[in-house]
């Protein structure tokens, strides 16, 4: 155990070494947030009670998806594309003879660069935006349950993005696998649209994929909209999803290093 909390304390220090990077993305979501909560304002105005929302948690709402973009990686990135240049370039096969978990390497490594993000790309947009909108004041419940919820959602995307570097096993490249993937958790996360707001048979499906765990199901809980025996269902299957797609993810490494193939022989 000592041995992750240390990869993980690492993978944190090593994203905060790229301090531009994060001033820079700090102030793009700032920017595109301003857009939406324009767009927004404009909408629930027009409806009142779009998705069972006000105003204050349609702007809320903004500002919670701007702040997780980064943490739960919406549009990949983190440890699975480190393994996934690995795999391309043959080192993976050194990582296979490490006497550690692959998997628990580099969830471990993904949890520190989810942190690295939540205190900093999460939690400065959300401010800035509390300064200029009157947005919704959670309930102590609320917050943790929220807090409780991040772990959850960025490792459900941590399968995901691992599954998709995978198959560069087979592939020798996963652009594409890993473009599909940004595409779909884009759309269905939650960040393009509260899926709230989604027509019914779609909004459904939707809220059962595992994609709903990166915004809507944290911003649910923080609004209060999920509570009781309503959030520990949101509990429930974004741990059923987790627990499903990092035995998927144990399997496909396992078949990898039976039959293991690196580019160059």
């Amino acid at each position: 155990m000592r041995l992750y909390v240390a990869v993980a304390r690492g993978s944190f220090r090593r994203y905060a070494t790229y301090l531009g990077a994060t001033v820079a993305g700090t102030f793009a979501n700032t920017v595109f947030g301003l857009v939406l909560c324009f767009v927004y304002t404009a909408v629930w105005r027009a409806n009142p009670e779009a998705g069972g929302y006000d105003v204050a948690d349609a702007l809320t709402y903004v500002w919670i998806g701007q702040g997780l973009i980064m943490v739960v990686a919406i549009w990949g990135g983190g440890s699975p594309d480190d393994l996934a240049a690995r795999i391309r370039s043959g080192d993976v096969a050194i990582d296979f003879y490490r006497p550690v978990s692959i998997l628990a390497w580099y969830l471990a490594a993904d949890l520190g660069r989810a942190a690295y993000h939540l205190l900093s790309r999460g939690v400065v947009p959300f401010v800035l935006g509390a300064l200029l909108f009157d947005l919704h004041r959670p309930s102590p419940s609320g917050a943790a349950l929220f807090l409780l919820a991040l772990p959850l959602a960025v490792v459900v995307s941590f399968a995901l993005r691992l599954l998709a570097a995978l198959s560069a096993f087979w592939l020798l490249d996963d652009t594409g696998p890993r473009s599909l993937l940004g595409f779909v958790a884009l759309f269905f996360s939650g960040l393009t649209l509260p899926l709230v707001l989604f027509p019914d048979g779609l909004r459904h499906v939707a809220l059962v994929l595992p994609w709903q765990s990166f915004v809507q199901l944290p911003a649910d809980l923080f609004l209060s909209k999920r509570t009781g025996l309503d959030a520990v269902a949101g509990f429930g299957l974004a741990a059923a999803w987790a627990a499903v797609l990092l035995l998927a993810c144990a399997a496909v490494l396992r078949r990898a290093e039976r039959r293991v193939v690196v580019q160059g022989g």
